[in-house]
């Protein structure tokens, strides 16, 4: 045995191990001296910055035209919708600030909105990320600043005094350093394998979040296809059941794009892995719909499969049109450089395979009519926060839990270790970032208010409560 002793995994497929004599932490400390925590308080509009409204326009492309003025409607709501909408216009200034280089597996749209709850194949309830439309290989800062900047527009809309929003970003990164160290010192496996729940989040300290919790977990357990197909189905000639229309959010489609849909669940189970499909066997697809869906994804291709099993009993899995991701072309220019994905709905699955531990487990991809979509599970127990409605207590709380969150997400694919080294022990990077995020979010501020009145001129068109 002493032959092997120390050897580590040889290099395969491009996994490249680390160098014995390496340390990771110290690696990580030297990152300080190229790029300083305090590096990252520094926010500057770069040149060539487009309007906020021209950012929107160009973001419309491609989607759905007629849905266009739902989504602008939805940014126009204030500013923190306004955000959730621009993760392109974001990552735009992003690229233009300190990066200190580490990779990792990011959402891309790391905002407050989208943690939530949803169940694991067993129902039992998991809090995580749980949107990666936007999901690709870059910097971990870009996450974090986009989560404390989410969280001090959040705050600002929920009436919280300012210092509350700057401390729920102070906070929330807080968290996500304190958590990076904890993953760090806790064995590879352990480490890999912590579970997004109450056991990983408690260290955060949320109480005055407790019971905003209890009642989203109450609500999410009984967000399921069955209610769902319950409220937007009614039964059909042939026994079976079919989607009322409840316009303009949810339509039956023709025949022709229904059946194009039901095909794309062919090449979809080759994408599942082999146990679920005499699952899926036992499933009949009894009709099709199309539904918009939420603020940064209105305009995409997105319907709802309604299939039934031998009693009956309904499974609803969406199947949702995967664009490439907004930040890709803010990537090269920082190093940043990967192949084009084969396929966009296997990059966002790939992505959130890679960044949760629990994922859910009809996740695939497939094709309709020349475009990519994502398969999944349609109100898979799936519960949420409205970080826009949180007191100032709660809110802080929630950026802790979020943070921490967002660091075991990360510690997937890069290694704690080394973020553990850069961040540090003390609040340096806490302090810079949530400087970060309030410039961020004045700057939110002025891009929502330009919308708005773009609007208002008739620049661009809006439909409000939908």
């Amino acid at each position: 045995m002493a032959t092997v002793a120390g050897q580590r995994i040889p290099d395969v497929a491009g996994f490249k191990p680390r160098a014995v004599s390496e340390s990771p932490k110290q690696e990580g400390k030297a990152l300080r001296e190229r790029v300083p925590r305090s590096a990252h308080a520094r926010f500057e509009a770069p040149a060539g910055r487009p309007d906020a409204v021209r950012a929107v326009e160009e973001s419309n492309a491609g989607r759905v035209a007629a849905l266009t003025p739902i989504r602008v409607g939805r940014m126009a709501a204030n500013p923190f919708a306004f955000l959730r909408g621009a993760a392109g216009l974001m990552a735009h200034d992003l690229s233009a600030g300190p990066v200190t280089g580490v990779g990792a597996q990011i959402c891309g749209d790391a905002h407050a909105a989208n943690f939530g709850l949803y169940g694991d194949a067993r129902g039992r309830l998991v809090i995580d990320l749980n949107d990666f439309d936007e999901t690709v290989f870059g910097p971990w800062e870009w996450d974090v600043k986009r989560l404390a900047t989410s969280l001090v527009l959040a705050g600002r809309v929920s009436g919280a005094g300012e210092d509350a929003c700057r401390a729920a970003a102070l906070d929330a990164v807080g968290s996500y350093r304190r958590t990076m160290r904890l993953l760090a010192r806790l064995p590879a496996m352990d480490s890999w394998n912590a579970i997004a729940d109450e056991e990983l989040v408690s260290h955060t300290d949320v109480r005055d979040l407790v019971g905003i919790l209890e009642r989203v977990s109450e609500k999410a357990r009984n967000n399921t296809s069955a209610r769902f197909a319950a409220r937007s189905t009614e039964a059909a000639a042939d026994g079976g059941r079919r989607f009322v229309d409840a316009l303009p959010v949810l339509r039956r489609v023709g025949d022709e794009e229904a059946a194009a849909v039901a095909a794309s669940l062919g090449p979809y189970l080759a994408t599942l892995q082999g146990d679920r499909l005499p699952l899926l066997a036992r499933y009949a697809i009894h009709d099709v719909a199309f539904r918009v869906v939420g603020t940064g994804s209105v305009g995409t291709r997105s319907y709802v499969v309604l299939l039934l099993d031998h009693r009956g009993e309904p499974l609803v899995l969406q199947v949702k049109e995967a664009r490439p991701s907004a930040l890709l072309p803010h990537l090269p220019a920082l190093g940043f450089v990967s192949a084009p994905p084969e396929h966009e709905g296997m990059r966002v699955v790939a992505g959130q395979k890679q960044m949760q531990v629990v994922s859910d487990i009809m996740l695939g991809w497939t094709t309709v009519e020349g475009r990519p979509f994502q398969v999944r599970q349609f109100r898979n127990r799936k519960g949420s926060v409205d970080p826009a409605a949180l007191t100032a207590d709660q809110l802080d709380d929630y950026g802790r839990m979020t943070g921490a969150l967002l660091a075991r997400a990360h510690a997937h694919s890069a290694d704690p270790r080394v973020l553990a080294g850069y961040c540090g022990k003390n609040e340096e990077l806490d302090e810079a970032m949530a400087d970060f995020a309030v410039a961020y979010a004045d700057r939110s501020e002025a891009d929502h208010a330009d919308l708005v009145a773009a609007v208002r001129a008739g620049r661009i068109a809006a439909e409000t409560g939908v």
